[in-house]
């Protein structure tokens, strides 16, 4: 699937691809809405519209993943309202043994979130998956999310790494062909990124609904030394 050898730099989205995406579809779709129902005195049916609207106009724009921006549409505390469940906030499977063989092979490992800092600091609270990683970066540090071509400019200056030895995972692939039109050569979608749902498509890339479909591979290789 993927030759190891060839890869020095390993980019990982964080939400649906190391963390599980239910504790955010659940958040937007379920426990925001009820507490703006609560909060705002309105039929839960209305709150769920209402918010379902904000969500569609937003979407793919960094004003999206803002929670700053949420908390002023919602008039609420969106960051404290993430803490209530923060329970859900759970480790995909084999996502720590997956980083664990990737730094055995001496692999850098970049998180690359549209995840606002205040949620990105929450899910590193519960999670803890830091210790594995070599860089964090999101991209309302660039002002730009992924799927801006912007972003991934801003990457390169801020982290420099070669694309054609570069492999690239997420779980959106509308934010993997922003990666493949930047250059990366190798892309990779989670297909299962919300252990409560189906799979979905991976379009054309490669798609794996779990890490263990890529340890193999990666734990059969010689360890050596990358370029970085």
């Amino acid at each position: 699937m993927i030759d190891w050898q060839n890869i020095d730099t390993v980019l990982l989205d964080m939400d649906g691809t190391l963390l599980d995406l239910h504790f955010d579809n659940y958040f937007w779709l379920h426990h925001l809405p009820q507490r703006y129902s609560d909060a705002h005195n309105v039929p839960l049916e209305e709150a769920q519209e209402h918010i379902h609207q904000k969500i569609a106009a937003l979407e793919g724009t960094l004003q999206w993943y803002c929670l700053d921006h949420w908390s002023e549409l919602m008039r609420m505390d969106i960051p404290a309202l993430k803490h209530e469940i923060k329970h859900k906030i759970q480790i995909r499977p084999h996502a720590e043994r997956f980083l664990q063989a990737l730094k055995k092979q001496g692999k850098k490992l970049v998180l690359i979130t549209n995840s606002h800092p205040a949620g990105l600091e929450l899910k590193m609270q519960v999670t803890e998956i830091d210790r594995w990683l070599d860089i964090i970066i999101s991209s309302h540090q660039f002002q730009s999310p992924k799927e801006d071509l912007r972003f991934w400019q801003q990457l390169q200056l801020e982290e420099p790494f070669d694309p054609k030895r570069s492999v690239f995972i997420d779980d959106s692939p509308r934010i993997l062909k922003s990666g493949q039109s930047y250059g990366i050569k190798h892309l990779v979608c989670i297909t299962r990124p919300d252990s409560q749902k189906p799979a979905h498509d991976s379009g054309p890339f490669i798609g794996v609904s779990d890490f263990d479909e890529l340890l193999p591979e990666l734990e059969n290789e010689s360890v050596c030394p990358t370029r970085h």
